[in-house]
């Protein structure tokens, strides 16, 4: 046998030393039946064999588990049929999916349809709830790692999970048990499904029980990223020393309402405030939440083709996948109902309608949050006006996910709010620490009892009782109802500041720029019933000039609401195709404005003149199919970059189209920023180097440009995006229109390898027409499901892209599916 002829020498030889071609002299004999080499090759191809088999069975193996990973992920959809006891009820409820997952819930009471929502969340969206009540608890570095500490530490510095605790202690018992009930479905989910509640859960473990104090957790989280300006007033400071007074004001032009202008004395060191805005969580990054958002405008009877009011609202929000939005209608047995949007975690329809109401958000952005300069008095103390007075202190152990410790955090609050300057471990400068006051995150927050009285309100009326509790965040709130009456209310807590008008972190340690109360609800700038028949409203200032109630200094521009009364001016009635048609305008406004100045620029020969051509004719349209979107925006934001540097603003200095607007209609405030020849040579440089760029990404014709190729919204995973092949394969995308200035809105992210990506917008549009019980059209970016393996993960996104909505009416149309919860 060969293993007898040939020696182990020979053998080894011929394996290790591959290049050999022939076995060593010594290993031939004359009696071999054939020579060594023949020998050597064959165990070469013996072993090619066994590595070939070896990898055909991992192959399969892997294959195997990959099927079996699948396979255990598939089972955590939820079956199209269900049937489910929950004791709580005091009534079965029917549930029927239509055919995008939208349901249809036919509850006895509205306690048993809290019951229910809360069910129906958890079954498609439980994941998405659990990412919400870790990040407002601080708790999402204990999935996600090191890169969530610096939201972790700001949730916890914030305090936001014990204050929910302490408003849910103070509610009413009514909205208690509400949210009560809402807990009971969510839980009967949990306890049905365990783990196989979401595919997350898989890896992640079993959820916790749902509590009601995490319902009120949402609130918090809108109530912290859509309120005031605490950041903005940082970003100031750091430029005061930078920058004369003149170009501070020229990157947040004063809007022209009254207020009082003195300022905060002692700020601390530019140094200091950059280090405490690097701990802040920034939208894009780790915020959920972008600065501003939404359209609303309703007309009255008399402006309606159907002869009942009409409502249209898009709030616009960041976008995930899913998108934060979840569509449902709810109907009782007397006739009456509930539909529009809700959000996985609340008991009730944000944005929506009843039988006689509808209603719908826009941020006010009014400055409910002021950074304050504590001096301190020793190492635990700080100044007030009676004297040296300590820290309220408490210590915050934060799970990090790869770390065996948990990070300590020590807080300090004092009696204006939390010391955001120990962010991050930050240390004291010059004697000062940095306190904030937010007016959302007061004692006694009562949002919930005001969406609930909202949700049962049948007339403007009651409308404004229920507002009247609304706490925070500050919010238009835009209602009409079915008698045709139409009002916008300003709610949430306003301050009353004894000096100072927020612009610059202020004085804490004298008194003279405390709060001393909030603005009482009937003084506020509310429109009920105006003789135009109309109202809207896009973030821009809400109140008069001259209104006595000062709600902030910073206003953005109201290119959006100007647009939405050209449009609502452009015909004497409208109907709800034609609202839903407005939601979706990418006509800018701003650009019409500028486009003579642009126009009027000498480009320089070559790409940047065939570029700049192709705007003589442009109307300012943003559309997803045209070159000239694209030229406009790489070309003013390289200038943009330019004037700063030119004007000496450090870099990293944030500008809005506030800012550029000013610089190239203002020619003095022009030439104060690009120099003594104005913006035009400054303006040239900026097209040939911004066309050079997109040259490289979109070819050297500029006609076969587009928009939508570079304007891409993308919905990621909020947890999944950061793992490599599971992002790409939880990602939605798709080429859309707009900007940040047209009502269909495409807020951009400005920076990055992508400074065009959609990042936020209308991830929901709503029209209601109180006409008839089933007038009212919705779309939600994603869908319903927040199961990557769904059919309905991804079944509205074009739909949504194309403009259009779906009728959420009484009968729920093609079934998918039905739910039956019994007693």
């Amino acid at each position: 046998m060969l293993k007898r002829e040939l020696p182990i020498a020979a053998i080894g030889n011929s394996f290790w030393n591959p290049r050999l071609h022939r076995a060593p002299r010594t290993a031939c004999r004359r009696d071999l039946p054939f020579p060594a080499h023949t020998v050597h090759l064959a165990r070469m191809r013996f072993l090619l064999r066994l590595a070939g088999r070896l990898l055909l069975l991992v192959l399969l193996l892997a294959g195997l588990a990959t099927a079996f990973a699948a396979a255990v992920v598939f089972t955590s959809l939820p079956d199209a049929r269900e049937e489910l006891a929950i004791p709580s009820l005091s009534a079965p409820v029917a549930i029927t999916l239509d055919a995008q997952g939208i349901p249809r819930i036919r509850a006895e009471t509205e306690r048993d349809a809290a019951v229910a929502l809360g069910y129906l969340h958890a079954r498609d969206r439980m994941f998405q709830m659990e990412a919400m009540r870790r990040s407002a608890a601080g708790r999402l570095a204990e999935l996600a790692g090191p890169s969530a500490l610096r939201l972790d530490r700001m949730s916890r510095t914030l305090g936001l999970l014990p204050r929910a605790e302490a408003d849910l202690a103070a509610l009413d018992p009514g909205t208690r048990d509400m949210l009560e009930a809402y807990a009971e479905g969510v839980n009967a989910l949990i306890a049905a499904r365990g783990r196989l509640a979401a595919p997350e859960f898989l890896a992640i473990g079993e959820p916790e029980p749902w509590r009601p104090e995490h319902s009120l957790l949402w609130g918090k989280v809108m109530g912290l990223w859509l309120s005031g300006n605490w950041r903005r007033e940082l970003e100031r400071a750091a430029l005061v020393a930078a920058l004369p007074p003149e170009k501070v004001e020229d990157l947040w032009p004063r809007d022209g309402s009254p207020g009082r202008p003195d300022l905060a004395a002692a700020l601390p060191s530019p140094a200091h405030l950059a280090r405490v805005l690097q701990a802040i969580p920034v939208f894009g990054e780790d915020a959920p939440l972008p600065a501003s958002a939404s359209n609303a405008w309703v007309v009255a009877a008399r402006r309606s083709a159907s002869g009942a009011p009409l409502l249209a609202n898009d709030p616009h929000l960041g976008f995930n996948a899913p998108i934060l939005w979840y569509l449902a209608r709810i109907d009782f047995p007397d006739g009456s109902f509930r539909a529009g949007a809700t959000a996985p975690g609340v008991p009730a329809i944000v944005i929506g309608r009843n039988q006689s109401l509808a209603w719908g958000f826009t941020t006010t952005h009014s400055d409910t949050q002021d950074v304050f300069v504590e001096r301190l008095a020793g190492p635990d103390a700080y100044l007030t006006p009676e004297g040296p007075r300590p820290f309220t202190l408490r210590e915050e152990r934060i799970a990090v996910r790869g770390q065996s410790e948990p990070e300590i955090l020590r807080v300090r609050e004092t009696r204006h709010g939390p010391v955001v300057s120990d962010l991050d471990g930050l240390a004291a400068a010059e004697g000062h620490v940095l306190a904030v006051a937010m007016a959302n995150l007061q004692p006694a927050d009562t949002a919930a009892s005001s969406l609930l009285a909202l949700n049962r309100a049948t007339s403007v009326a009651e409308a404004r009782a229920a507002a009247a509790l609304f706490s925070s965040p500050p919010q238009n709130l835009m209602v009409a109802d079915a008698a045709g009456r139409i009002a916008q209310y300003l709610v949430g807590r306003t301050p009353v500041r004894a000096g100072g008008d927020g612009t610059l972190p202020a004085r804490g340690w004298d008194g003279s720029m405390d709060w001393t109360g909030f603005v009482p609800f009937d003084a506020m700038a509310h429109v009920e019933d105006p003789e135009s028949g109309q109202i809207a409203n896009a973030n821009s200032r809400p109140a008069p000039a001259d209104h006595p109630v000062f709600l902030g200094r910073d206003w953005y521009g109201d290119w959006r609401l100007r647009r939405i009364r050209e449009l609502l001016a452009a015909r004497p009635t409208h109907d709800a195709a034609g609202f839903a048609a407005m939601q979706n305008d990418v006509t800018s406004l701003l650009a019409q404005a500028l486009l003579p100045v642009l126009r009027a620029v000498p480009p320089p020969a070559g790409l940047a003149a065939r570029a700049h051509a192709l705007l003589a004719g442009w109307n300012g349209e943003m559309r997803a199919d045209a070159p000239q979107p694209l030229i406009y925006h790489a070309w003013l934001a390289r200038f943009r970059q330019l004037a700063l540097e030119a004007g000496g603003a450090p870099e990293g200095t944030p500008a809005g189209p506030e800012f550029t607007e000013r610089l190239l209609l203002d020619p003095a405030r022009g030439a104060a920023w690009c120099g003594a020849e104005g913006c035009t040579p400054l303006l040239a440089r900026a097209l040939g180097e911004a066309v050079a760029t997109l040259e490289s990404a979109q070819g050297s014709d500029p006609a076969a440009w587009r928009w939508g190729a570079a304007h891409i919204a993308s919905f990621e995973h909020p947890l999944l995006r950061f793992i490599p092949g599971l992002n790409q394969m939880t990602r939605l995308q798709a080429g859309t229109g707009g900007d940040n200035e047209t009502l269909s809105r495409g807020g951009m992210r400005g920076s990055g390898p992508n400074p065009f990506a959609h990042q936020h917008g209308a991830g929901l549009r709503m029209v209601a027409d109180l006409a008839e019980p089933d007038g009212i059209l919705a779309i939600i970016a994603t869908g319903q499901s927040g199961h990557p393996m769904s059919d309905n993960f991804a079944s509205l996104l074009e739909r949504w892209t194309n403009g259009d909505v779906v009728r959420l009416g009484r009968q729920a149309g093609n079934e998918s599916g039905s739910i039956r919860l019994t007693r």
